[in-house]
């Protein structure tokens, strides 16, 4: 419920940058309508549309490296960023750019679904893939910190860095596929959570609730009540954040909590399924929970700042797991299963 409202409304926002008369409550009602409209169509499925998905998504990404591309040949020093001994020296020389992390740990969202979608796509489809992703969002987020370099000691304003590296007769396309980006990024989320359900129930750990199947494509699922859940949910979070801004603590805790449950799964995994040397194990742990940790610190001080909104809607996910559960292993304890040959003659007078 935080990816799609906060996807949608940041490329929406991006029509600030055309026009500047456009108010914020215009921008909810837009954004909404978008949401909406994408909680309405799962139902019919994704097999025809989900063909564009693809290609769409690589021009999108095309066009975020040649963007950043371009303003990195203005600036060719904004590459020493790569370099990891200036994220040292901000985090010692002054002690109060770790609380950054924050904020920068929002470039890292989307690298938690790759663990999620490795059962649609293969680890092999999903390496080849990264690499090309990883390369255009590197690009595109060096261009952006070359254009702050080239405009430092001014005043930006709302000026947005990433559609200021725009030239602006290509802001309105732009706009549109940041948006059409934005759709697909969504229902990737969408189509995940109707999975997640449906292997929750297989599980016994949520309740039995009606699943579709729109199309004859494997892996097409349709869950009615989730979908209304999330839609409500979506419109709710737009409704009470307003603004992309607002949303990304709520956005930054969540996906930090996610990235730290993958790498206890996988320690978990490694140890007890592949038998992996314990030192080995250690050694991942300490590596990413230091990481992760760090980070985790980070985005809680933004608890207040709308993070509780993340912890909210998890608490009552995982209380709604845990009743049906509990009761479950209830309902299993106190059932008895008795032999039919006693009760074979008594049903066959009885019909």
């Amino acid at each position: 419920v935080i990816t799609p409202p906060i996807s949608v409304s940041s490329a929406i926002e991006g029509l600030k940058a055309v026009y500047p008369a456009l108010t914020q409550n215009y921008v909810v009602a837009i954004v909404i309508g978008i949401i909406a409209g994408l909680f309405l169509l799962q139902s019919f499925g994704t097999q025809i549309v989900g063909k564009a998905f693809g290609p769409i998504m690589f021009l999108w990404f095309t066009m975020l490296g040649v963007l950043g591309a371009v303003w990195v040949a203005h600036d060719p020093t904004i590459l020493k960023a790569i370099n990891p001994y200036y994220a040292y020296e901000l985090l010692t020389q002054y002690p109060s750019g770790f609380w950054l992390l924050g904020s920068v740990f929002l470039c890292t969202t989307g690298a938690e679904a790759l663990y999620s979608d490795l059962g649609h796509c293969g680890k092999g489809n999903i390496r080849l893939s990264w690499t090309f992703v990883k390369t255009t969002l590197l690009l595109n987020y060096l261009g952006q910190g070359a254009w702050l370099l080239a405009h430092q000691g001014q005043q930006i304003g709302d000026n947005n860095p990433f559609y200021a590296l725009m030239p602006a007769w290509f802001l309105l396309f732009g706009i549109g596929l940041a948006t059409v980006a934005a759709v697909i990024a969504s229902q990737a989320l969408i189509t995940g959570s109707f999975t997640l359900v449906a292997e929750a129930i297989r599980l016994n750990m949520w309740p039995k609730v009606k699943l579709n199947y729109p199309t004859d494509v494997k892996g097409q699922l349709f869950v009615p009540s989730m979908n209304r859940l999330l839609l409500l949910g979506c419109i709710g979070v737009v409704l009470y954040f307003r603004e992309s801004s607002e949303m990304e603590a709520a956005y930054g805790l969540a996906i930090t909590l996610t990235m730290l449950m993958t790498t206890i799964l996988l320690t978990v995994w490694l140890r007890k399924i592949k038998r992996v040397a314990l030192p080995l194990v250690v050694l991942f742990v300490l590596v990413y929970g230091f990481i992760e940790g760090s980070f985790l610190i980070a985005n809680l001080v933004k608890f207040p700042e709308g993070g509780f909104v993340s912890l909210t809607i998890a608490a009552a996910l995982m209380g709604v797991m845990y009743v049906w559960l509990k009761s479950y292993y209830i309902k299993r304890r106190l059932t008895d299963f008795v032999k039919m040959e006693p009760y074979i003659e008594p049903l066959k007078q009885l019909s």
